[in-house]
């Protein structure tokens, strides 16, 4: 029996919702007007990889599943699907994973990453993964959050890990024994029942309010997420964003589901020429990228003509992790989709589609099915008409169950009526393309990583010679925003700037780390002051 059903249609939007833009007046609602995709019935039991096999076709496809780049390793979908079933059943039978229980991994991407995502899901187990990156104090921060039974790691990330949480190294000749020898008892989807409902991921967000949060996605979340129009298998994606991000996990689940080959951009260190050169090889149609890495392909295709070559066959370019100037967009001389979303909404809940969607440089997209969106005034609540700006509330099916453990964070961005307040301010406009123009939340966006200005205040208050402490953005071409810290020392320490950074570089992953800093007086609690600046590091 095949799970996903064309539901009954659902109910139409007032009679009063704009053609054009889909708001309406009414009731200060923006609906989507996109045609509805096919989803299953919310109440039958459904894990996301059952989906997903589900609509494979048969035969399997030809092309491999997954393609590591710096290798050239490939793997059939044949041997995707068993090692799968094989490391679904050690879960189980070897290792006591039950459902319910949460895999913390933190390793970096590989082909085993997605067959071990599939497999904790299958069993109803719950992928919590990290920034390799992060420093063994940020690393127990996530740990204390997510409360995870079991990790799954590599030997250069492992001590990194709380001691006494029970570890499998990926790159151990035990892991790879589970993904090849069979295992008894249990016959994936056989004896575990999964509601949509249940937590399939918890992944980590700063949120609005600049502290780590622990978002937990459900299966139901990925469905309507993974879901897609014209879905092509014949497309090759080629992943270059952290498969730990809520843009890289989405991504790394759909091209199985969509039968499509995932091409994982492995290289230790990123380097652009390289990667024109996997898209060449790779014949790559789609690329997932991060704003840094758009500028760093144009600047390598300026200095090299002969390197534009490799993208023959390059049809769409998706953008996350951070806003991308329409200047830069401009740089690329074909149009390329890109979109907009948070981990709270499961990666997106507006999309470009098509040539003529993409032409809206600028734009990220109009809403995807499903998707309610309301413009609010920040101060009075109020819901604003196209063209006026304010802060976007959406709801939709795509929309996390909450922050695990910590109802207070999620009652304050989620309503009871199912409306999450994303912290940024947009506007509508008048065909229902949706702009970004500022955000509420005090996040600095540093080459796509979220650094919460909070966190490092508090620890550049542990300091014994700092008095206080505030971090802002500051603007950067390369890397769009720069953290910058404004520091009051104490009386009579001579502590200095190189100090303070050197201080905060110890403690945290590197791109967390000041880059100037402002020795001032004092530090105003009035926005509207400025600061009176001593000396400049």
């Amino acid at each position: 029996m095949a799970p996903i059903q064309t539901p009954a249609m659902p109910p139409p939007p007032p009679a009063a919702v704009d053609p054009s833009s889909g708001y309406c007046a009414a009731t200060g609602i923006f609906h989507s007007l996109r045609a509805p995709l096919p989803l299953p019935p919310q109440d039958h039991p459904l894990s996301f990889p059952a989906l997903a096999f589900s609509l494979l076709p048969s035969p399997l496809p030809s092309h491999p599943a997954l393609v590591d780049s710096a290798t050239g390793e490939a793997i059939p979908f044949s041997a995707f699907l068993s090692r799968v079933h094989a490391l679904a059943a050690a879960l189980r039978g070897c290792l006591g994973v039950s459902p319910g229980d949460v895999a913390f991994v933190l390793a970096p991407p590989s082909v085993h990453i997605p067959v071990l995502y599939y497999a904790l899901m299958a069993v109803g187990a719950v992928v919590s993964p990290a920034n390799p990156a992060l420093t063994a104090g940020e690393i127990s921060s996530l740990v204390a959050l997510a409360n995870p039974s079991l990790a799954f790691s590599v030997r250069d990330t492992a001590s990194k890990l709380p001691p006494g949480l029970e570890t499998v190294l990926l790159d151990s000749p035990k892991f790879l024994s589970l993904l090849q020898e069979p295992h008894d008892g249990m016959v994936l989807g056989n004896d575990v029942v999964v509601q949509q409902s249940d937590t399939a991921g918890i992944l980590f967000s700063s949120g609005t309010t600049g502290c780590a949060k622990a978002v937990e996605i459900t299966h139901r979340n990925l469905i309507s997420s993974a879901a897609a129009p014209g879905v092509v298998a014949s497309e090759v994606l080629l992943l270059t964003v952290p498969l730990f991000h809520v843009y890289g996990f989405l991504f790394c689940l759909r091209t199985v589901l969509a039968a499509q080959k995932l091409v994982l951009y492995t290289a230790k260190r990123f380097n652009a020429r390289d990667l024109l050169a996997v898209i060449g090889r790779y014949r790559v149609t789609r690329i997932a990228l991060a704003p840094p890495t758009i500028l760093a392909i144009v600047q390598a295709a300026d200095q090299d003509n002969s390197m534009i070559a490799h993208t023959a066959t390059l049809r769409v370019v998706t953008c996350g992790g951070a806003s991308i100037s329409p200047e830069l967009v401009r740089r690329f001389k074909h149009k390329f989709p890109h979109g907009y979303g948070l981990t709270e909404t499961t990666g997106g809940f507006c999309r470009v589609i098509g040539a003529e969607e993409s032409t809206r440089i600028g734009s990220v997209g109009r809403l995807s099915y499903g998707v309610e969106a309301k413009i609010v005034h920040p101060d009075t609540g109020v819901s604003l008409p196209p063209g006026v700006p304010g802060e976007i509330w959406v709801r939709g099916p795509f929309v996390m169950k909450g922050y695990l453990g910590d109802k207070d964070s999620t009652s304050s961005v989620l309503d009871g009526e199912g409306w999450l307040r994303t912290g940024d301010i947009c506007y509508v406009d008048k065909d229902g393309f949706i702009f970004i123009i500022d955000r509420l939340k005090e996040l600095i966006k540093y080459k796509g990583y979220q650094v919460p200005p909070a966190e490092l205040e508090n620890l550049l208050q542990t300091h014994p010679d700092i008095e206080e402490a505030a971090v802002v953005p500051y603007p950067d071409d390369r890397a769009g925003e720069l953290p910058v810290a404004f520091i009051v020392r104490r009386c009579g320490s001579n502590l200095d700037a190189t100090q303070i950074k050197e201080f905060v570089a110890k403690q945290v992953v590197h791109y967390k780390r000041i880059h100037h800093v402002f020795l001032v007086n004092s530090i105003s609690k009035n926005a509207a002051a400025g600061y009176s600046v001593n000396a400049v590091g």
